[in-house]
């Protein structure tokens, strides 16, 4: 598996490229700005992109959808309860004093327990509401890729419209804790973390005592 991570944009939000080493065929998690920057990193690794996925979809995580779409013609995919912030983007960038373009709509929309194909890697779907309605979680191979749900100590904001603290805490716990204390997070903001770091100290949703 090529795994490649790029940190991107002015609010420095994670994106993941994951690929398959026998097809070349890959995946983009969560494109948030600079395309030039994913597109050039495909090319290194020789990549032909298939599916561009969204964890959630505030601007930070999808800024970068329309210019990816345009050059691959990769697929976009986001849970049903997100995919209508795709045609805010602008609107919502403006208002923290950036400028994006609109995200075409989905191609496909996610539900809880999908399973993403590229050749020999399979992604399955977590839905894990809270931070938004539609957020999701990706998981294989002992790696899930968080999103905005859960950080290194930290969690999702919930202050965001459509927005719940009490769901998120039952996201994590319910769902991503339970798939085993070695599985690596890799999160939308911030460094990597386990689960297991996470049950034992994050301050927020630990499972203590």
């Amino acid at each position: 598996m090529i795994l490649e991570s790029l940190t991107l944009g002015p609010i420095m939000a994670n994106c993941y490229i994951l690929g398959c080493e026998r097809t070349k065929t890959a995946v983009v998690i969560d494109p948030g700005d600079e395309a030039d920057r994913i597109l050039r990193a495909l090319a290194k690794f020789q990549l032909t992109l298939k599916y561009i996925l969204n964890t959630h979809g505030h601007f930070d995580h999808v800024g970068a959808n329309n210019p990816l779409k345009r050059a691959t013609d990769a697929d976009i995919l986001i849970h049903a309860s997100d995919a209508p912030m795709l045609a805010d983007l602008s609107a919502m960038a403006i208002s923290m004093g950036m400028i994006l373009e609109n995200s075409p709509p989905p191609d496909r929309t996610l539900t809880d327990g999908d399973i993403i194909s590229f050749g020999d890697i399979e992604l399955t779907v977590i839905h894990t509401p809270g931070h938004s309605p539609g957020g999701v979680a990706f998981y294989t191979d002992h790696m899930v890729f968080a999103g905005d749900t859960l950080f290194a100590g930290s969690v999702g904001r919930t202050d965001f419209p459509g927005g719940d603290f009490d769901q998120l805490k039952r996201s994590i716990q319910q769902k991503l804790f339970v798939l085993g204390d070695e599985v690596v997070v890799y999160p939308g903001h911030m460094g990597k973390t386990t689960i297991g770091m996470e049950k034992k100290y994050n301050p927020f949703v630990g499972l203590r005592g």
